[in-house]
């Protein structure tokens, strides 16, 4: 019995922790490939360090994680204390239910409900933006409290309710028996809730995102944004540092709760220790009252700010040896116009997540990065400016094929930035030729269980239609339930639906095909494991698709917006930014330059450039358009249909 018993929590512990062990090994991988290890190094621990937005994502976690525990464990612990003292029980127990509510309620619910209100008061009070640090920080110290009120609540329960008593009998007064009594007794209850508010808050994704503004961003948003492309192995390298910091805390505090001689110090020390522990608490509360009176009163910027809303892993950010763009925008700012200029960058996941924050009016960007249909919609409903291209000369190096595009045909709302296309990658060692050239290799069955498909409706669907010869944009249902019976012909075949896990199957050749985007081909091929040899081709008729700098309307600095557009422009960071990213570059000077050729490859350039000349004329025909929501609410049926089946 007590073998299977130790076999059993054997299990589970592996069970647990071989994640862990996953992810703390990959840190070290000399590569960049999450799949295969290729040789011990710490290079991705250096890259940690040069990444300025993933250690200021930290800073902004810590700063806010403490900040909440703090706040959320004083006003706790005093509603907690009023709890208890309340004589009505049907009052107490009404309390407690309305305590109980925030930890039951879902959290998008919460995040949703505090980001209307936000805006309401926002609104009413006639703020230009309603989403900051002190939203995010009101919020966590919202969804925090009921766990500090439930933690010092027992304690409160346990305690002898004589001592206050017997100390103002002695002469103290309520609020110094509080203090010199009471507190001490509860203080037990008062560290974990802020141990446990502490790490809630520093955990928080989801309503977290919903009160975020602009220029502040935490590390799980940082993470969640990186879903544009693969998450690096720099956060394994951070997430391997969390974790043994936590271990040598824990491994500490073992150490001295065990310690020699203990338990025969116990009682001497514990009065001491709580009066230690009840001045830590205040000293920390005060400092973090300093603090953010200072940043509150004194820190407000004295240099124009960029506010820059882009995709995640978007731009060259110093990292991997890169140029960092945003710092080059900065220097040559202050180098053009004689005075300093700083540069808030958010990102963002998806274009409808990108749309949600816009349209509600909670924050206020100068230049975002949407994607063609999207800024047909946001076009169409007024949310963009007119560009004023005087402000940004530089627009005569985009490509004459990258112009009077559907989604802005008269090119005045947009500066287009990439442009990529989907295509079909393939392990040539594992795959015959003669099967390769069109949509049919996803529906192959000499293949079966190694084919990777979209795993979001509109991709996965227009596989399906470029393969029957199908309109992508079409307005008929008979069209997409053509595609749809398609798709679960094909569904026996199918290994995974996937979007960034394709990165770690593909280069491990754990899948042999899959469908995905040309520029993130080279990312995989450079990353792919021994064995495997990645190829790529794209179909006749396939997705292409055009990301573009716009303005939006809640911009607070049009001018500066345009010079920033006009510097990633430049030769410098637009070759930069196409070198990092692997997409396609509409700019001149960065397509017709032979260096930026040469680094990139001659397979890169015949298959990211192969005739820009058509490219005009297949868009127009092959590229997605933003469809009535009638018809994105029967494909998002549809596809729950497939995924059910």
């Amino acid at each position: 019995m007590k073998t299977s018993a130790k076999i059993y929590t054997a299990l589970i512990m592996l069970f647990l922790f071989a994640p862990i062990a996953i992810l703390l090994i990959f840190s070290f991988n000399a590569a960049k490939s999450l799949s295969v290890f290729s040789g011990f190094s710490l290079y991705w621990y250096r890259e940690l360090f040069r990444d300025a937005e993933t250690l200021g994502a930290v800073r902004n976690t810590l700063v806010l994680a403490l900040s909440a525990a703090v706040l959320s464990t004083a006003m706790g612990t005093a509603a907690a204390v009023g709890i208890f003292r309340l004589r009505s029980k049907v009052l107490r127990a009404a309390y407690d239910t309305v305590t109980n509510i925030p930890m039951i309620n879902p959290d998008i619910i919460t995040g949703i409900s505090l980001m209307l209100m936000f805006v309401f008061v926002g609104r009413l009070f006639g703020a230009a933006t309603s989403l900051n640090f002190w939203t995010m920080l009101i919020a966590h110290i919202t969804f925090c409290l009921p766990y500090v009120i439930l933690q010092v609540l027992p304690k409160l329960q346990q305690m002898d309710a004589s001592l206050p008593e017997a100390a103002m009998d002695l002469g103290c007064t309520p609020f110094r028996a509080f203090l010199k009594v009471e507190i001490p007794e509860i203080m037990p209850g008062i560290v974990t809730g802020l141990i446990m508010a502490f790490t809630l808050s520093l955990d928080d994704f989801v309503i977290s995102y919903f009160t975020a503004g602009n220029g502040f961003q935490t590390l799980p948003i940082r993470i969640y944004n990186m879903t544009k492309k693969t998450v690096t192995p720099k956060m394994y390298a951070l997430s391997t540092i969390i974790f043994f910091t936590i271990l040598a805390l824990l491994i500490m505090t073992n150490l001295i709760d065990t310690g020699p001689g203990v338990e025969k110090q116990e009682k001497k020390e514990r009065s001491a220790a709580s009066k230690r522990r009840t001045k830590l608490a205040f000293g920390i509360g005060a400092v973090l009252a300093v603090g953010m009176a200072a940043v509150l009163f004194l820190g407000a910027p004295k240099k124009p700010v960029l506010n820059v809303y882009n995709w995640g892993e978007y731009i060259s950010d110093g990292s991997e040896d890169s140029f960092d763009v945003l710092q080059g925008f900065e220097d040559w700012y202050l180098a053009n116009y004689g005075h300093e200029v700083e540069v808030n960058y958010t990102t963002f996941a998806s274009n409808e997540d990108m749309y949600a924050k816009l349209s509600s009016g909670a924050v206020s960007y100068d230049v975002i990065v949407p994607s063609d249909y999207m800024i047909a919609r946001m076009r169409e409903e007024g949310m963009l400016l007119p560009l004023d291209f005087d402000n940004i000369p530089n627009y005569q190096y985009i490509g004459e094929s990258f112009k009077n595009l559907y989604y802005d045909p008269d090119n005045l709302y947009s500066v287009p930035y990439t442009y990529n296309f989907t295509g079909i990658i393939y392990d040539a060692n594992r795959v015959d030729e003669a099967d390769t050239g069109d949509w049919d290799l996803l529906w192959n069955p000499k293949y079966a269980g190694q084919i990777l498909q979209f795993n979001n409706s509109r991709d996965a669907f227009g596989t399906a239609q470029y393969k029957l010869g199908l309109d992508v944009n079409s307005d008929d249902p008979a069209d997409w339930q053509a595609a749809l019976a398609a798709l679960k012909e094909q569904q026996p075949l199918v290994k995974s639906y996937v979007m960034d896990e394709v990165y770690n199957m593909m280069e491990s050749g754990e899948a042999a095909v899959c469908t995905y985007y040309a520029g993130d081909y080279f990312i995989m091929a450079d990353a792919q494991a021994p064995g495997v040899e990645l190829s790529f081709y794209a179909p006749e008729r396939t997705n292409y698709f055009v990301d573009a700098f716009c303005i939006p309307t809640c911009c607070q600095n049009k001018e500066l917006a345009e010079a920033f557009i006009n510097y990633m422009l430049e030769y410098e960071p637009a070759v930069a930014n196409a070198e990092y990213i692997c997409y396609g570059c509409p700019n001149r000077l960065v397509y017709e330059d032979g260096a930026y050729a040469e680094d990139m490859g001659e397979e890169a350039m015949e298959i990211l450039y192969p005739n820009l000349d058509d490219f005009g004329e297949k868009y127009e025909q092959f590229a997605f358009r933003n469809l009535s929501p009638a018809m994105l609410g029967t494909i998002n049926t549809l596809w729950e249909e497939l995924k059910i089946n």
